[in-house]
């Protein structure tokens, strides 16, 4: 799989890219604790100016990356990012200290544009029976860097300091941009191709999601998931101080469990996914989300609650890695950037929704039941799931 010269210079592209993410995350973050004297107003601007762009641009730069050559988008949207990092550098050494914002906001607007047309890349360049483990590559590289990521972020800030931190995302965003250009050209498009109204494509993209049967319901199923994860995210130190008794600290080791045994099953999928379905993975994670949210909920032994975060992680890559197989197999390449614009929304979305409510969930319901309604919340993702199995393999919609 790595002889594909697509695949290994995109996986080597995104690793550069999630180093930077990870160091401007936790970088900025502490940042702007330590010089805002933890105001919640400027720490909530950072989910902010992280997760608005997915909901502003994600169907729009989808769009663009069905119209646009995708190595050379990639490429100018990671310049862009690597310009107007060091351009956020410049102002911040002279000037306020808001602008660090712009590094988060920039970037991930610029992410909408570059992440759907490395889909259209894969959807091209991989061979069918190998797209699912290229997505079990990614996920796995996703998971390492969940464990990685906040450490190297925290020690990067503390010695260094925020604009080391910030000039390093720069340079991998600029190296990741150096990297994208060893891709072969991309292929000419034709005119009556690139002379279509923007809206008119975005719209038949819309279309085309609606109207394709196993996407309309991997959509609904990329709703339930978020919301069901949503719900709980936020609750994870109160299973921890309240539920179990052990106090703050034991959130590490609770977060530490599930990325590392993500990480694990990431692996253990990629060497088997040639031997199962992607209806199959995303059903054995679905079934596990549904049996461990509700096992935490219930359970008051600190070792039991470790075990059901462990089993968790293990079979959470397997949802990811389903679910954006099945988007590709289901998906003519013309429509691949708008159809991911479409459904990374749809889970960010709910998420989002999920963890807003999830505080009034939890003033006015035990955390075992906030907990039951996550799992209840996973099994109606199955339920859109079945359908699927009767699908046959490969059959993709190609009008839009």
């Amino acid at each position: 799989m790595l002889q594909n010269k697509y695949v290994r210079l995109i996986m080597l592209s995104n690793i550069l890219l999630q180093l930077g993410i990870w160091i401007r995350n936790y970088a900025i973050l502490l940042y702007v604790t330590d010089i805002s004297n933890n105001n919640p107003y400027y720490v909530s601007l950072i989910s902010a100016a992280e997760y608005g762009p997915i909901f502003l641009f994600s169907i729009i730069g989808g769009t663009f990356a069905d119209r646009w050559r995708p190595k050379l988008t990639m490429v100018w949207c990671d310049i862009l990012s690597g310009v107007s990092i060091f351009g956020v550098l410049f102002a911040l050494l002279y000037g306020s200290w808001h602008t660090v914002f712009l590094a988060t906001l920039v970037s991930a607007i610029l992410s909408q544009f570059s992440q759907p047309s490395a889909m259209k890349l894969l959807k091209r360049h991989v061979k069918e029976d190998q797209l699912q483990q290229v997505m079990a590559m990614y996920q796995t590289i996703a998971s390492l860097f969940l464990i990685l990521g906040p450490m190297l972020g925290t020690f990067v800030y503390q010695k260094f300091g925020v604009e080391f931190s910030i000039a390093v995302m720069g340079v991998m965003f600029v190296a990741s941009a150096l990297v994208l250009l060893f891709l072969p050209a991309d292929e000419a498009k034709s005119e009556s191709a690139q002379r279509e109204a923007f809206t008119r494509e975005l719209r038949r993209g819309l279309r085309y999601v609606w109207t394709n049967p196993a996407l309309k319901r991997l959509a609904l199923l990329f709703g339930f998931v978020g919301l069901g994860a949503g719900v709980v995210q936020p609750m994870m130190i109160f299973i921890s101080t309240e539920q179990l008794g052990m106090g703050k600290d034991f959130l590490q080791w609770m977060t530490m469990s599930s990325g590392a045994a993500m990480l694990l099953g990431g692996g253990i999928i990629l060497k088997l996914s040639a031997r199962l379905k992607p209806q199959t993975l995303l059903l054995m994670g679905l079934i596990s989300s549904v049996v461990t949210t509700l096992g935490i909920g219930w359970s008051t032994i600190p070792a039991l609650t470790l075990v059901l975060q462990a089993v968790s992680g293990l079979f959470f890559p397997s949802i990811h890695i389903g679910i954006n197989t099945l988007i590709l197999r289901n998906t003519t390449q013309e429509f691949t950037g708008r159809v991911n614009g479409v459904m990374t929304p749809m889970l960010t979305g709910f998420m989002v929704i999920g963890m807003s409510a999830s505080g009034f969930m939890k003033a006015n319901l035990s955390l075992t039941i906030v907990y039951a309604i996550s799992s209840l919340l996973y099994a109606a993702g199955v339920v859109f799931l079945l359908p699927l199995f009767k699908k046959e393999r490969g059959h993709v919609k190609t009008a839009g």
